[in-house]
């Protein structure tokens, strides 16, 4: 069979090193890809945005599967622009309809869905600079800190903690009125500030069933001690030691069965990836967001856990055959550290040469912001978030040794990288 994956950035190189191992697999094709990805398949110069461009491509290439990376193909479509093409209707895309990705298109529509269901998430109120006033004086009788976050798609940093009302005002007018997060905040979501520990919860659906993969804590602040503003993801570690079986039970009873549950009753087709991400407050599981995809950095950590073959369980979610199906998971831990660019998330430079020294021991590098130079031949940074290092252990610590020690091996003028992935585990 042969494959595309959309998408450039860590969890495509994660899906795709794990795709490239079925047997299945006659060509893996990843549009557009990174230097990482041209080891594992054949990169080709489309946007993942570009549907006409991609349709032209699955026909030309007797493509027999799409699986889609990112959120922003989902949440414009490109699921509904397959299904309702003649020629590609018959094409599986491992990914939802966009009537599912506003799941995490809108925060909205997600608050709106999780209340219908009795889903537990943060109370919340919404605006636009068209009551910007009534957002101020909702702030003004709420209590500290306050929760505001970009409505719509915002790279995963759309989401400020303030710890003042008047802090709050002013962030409220720079993301509505000054547009500070672009198109995505438009509208923005106040809610609760609520206290506990984060985690990623993953779930396959194949629209009638689905099936929990291994989960994972995710470390989204470029600080060390989880200081400084929201990034894509500094790190991450799976499993999750406090998410025991206990816990779990609650959140597949209070969370996933109501959204399967909810999305079949809304007549929501859903195919492809569930992200929950969870808050524990005292033992109890409640909403924070969900996302459309595969978490990045989480699927650098989660995915190489997954003993199936990967291109087996896609055809089960296309085929509706996902029940049949045993999730086998390596018991060990598996810790992922980001390396990124100097300034990141805020101004960084590109095009800084990436230098190797030897092959990585025990680690598996993903690369997410990299990119070949046709003339020099060199790897060269070209995002944000450059490699990430993921490594295997049998506890926390061992894991974060070895990803440490291989970071150490790796190169870039500006390389940051947080040293206290997993301190609170």
């Amino acid at each position: 069979m042969n494959i595309l994956l959309l998408g450039s950035g860590g969890r495509e190189h994660a899906i795709g090193w794990k795709v490239s191992k079925s047997p299945k697999v006659d060509n893996l094709f990843i549009a557009p890809g990174n230097a990482g990805t041209s080891a594992i398949g054949k990169n080709i110069p489309l946007s993942v945005n570009d549907f006409p461009s991609i349709r032209q491509f699955v026909l030309e290439n007797k493509i027999g599967m799409v699986i889609v990376g990112p959120e922003d193909p989902l949440v414009n479509g490109i699921a509904d622009f397959f299904i309702e093409d003649e020629q590609l209707k018959n094409v599986p895309v491992i990914g939802p309809v966009r009537k599912a990705a506003m799941l995490e298109g809108s925060k909205e529509f997600a608050k709106q869905f999780m209340n219908r269901h009795n889903i537990p998430t943060a109370a919340y109120r919404s605006f636009t600079k068209d009551n910007l006033e009534e957002g101020n004086e909702f702030i003004e009788h709420s209590r500290s800190p306050f929760v505001l976050k970009a409505d719509g798609l915002a790279a995963g940093k759309g989401v400020v903690i303030c710890q003042t009302a008047e802090e709050a005002k002013l962030e409220l007018h720079s993301m509505l009125v000054g547009s500070k997060f672009g198109a995505a905040s438009a509208r923005v979501i106040i809610e609760e500030f609520l206290k506990g520990i984060e985690l990623s919860v993953f779930v396959l659906s194949d629209g009638r069933t689905y099936k929990i993969l291994p989960g994972a804590k995710d470390y989204k602040k470029i600080g060390e001690g989880d200081t400084g503003p929201n990034t894509g993801g500094m790190g991450s570690v799976s499993p999750v030691p406090f998410a025991d079986e206990l816990f779990m039970e609650k959140v597949e009873s209070r969370i996933i069965i109501p959204t399967i549950e909810g999305l079949k009753s809304e007549n929501i087709d859903y195919r492809g990836f569930i992200f929950f991400g969870l808050i524990n407050i005292e033992g109890n599981p409640r909403v924070i967001e969900y996302n459309c995809r595969m978490g990045d950095p989480e699927a650098e950590s989660v995915l190489p856990r997954i003993q199936n073959d990967l291109v087996d369980l896609f055809q089960a979610v296309s085929g509706q055959q996902l029940e049949k199906e045993v999730i086998l998971t390596d018991p060990r831990f598996c810790v992922t550290v980001m390396l990124v660019s100097k300034g990141y998330p805020n101004q960084y430079e590109k095009g800084k040469v990436i230098t190797f020294h030897g092959k990585p021991d025990d680690s598996i590098l993903f690369h997410a912001g990299t990119k070949m130079e046709l003339t020099s031949g060199n790897t060269v940074t070209s995002g944000g978030r450059v490699i990430a290092v993921t490594s295997f252990g049998n506890s926390v610590m061992e894991a974060l040794g070895v990803s440490y020690k291989n970071a150490a091996k790796i190169e870039f003028e500006g390389k940051h990288y947080r040293s206290d992935i997993g301190f609170d585990l």
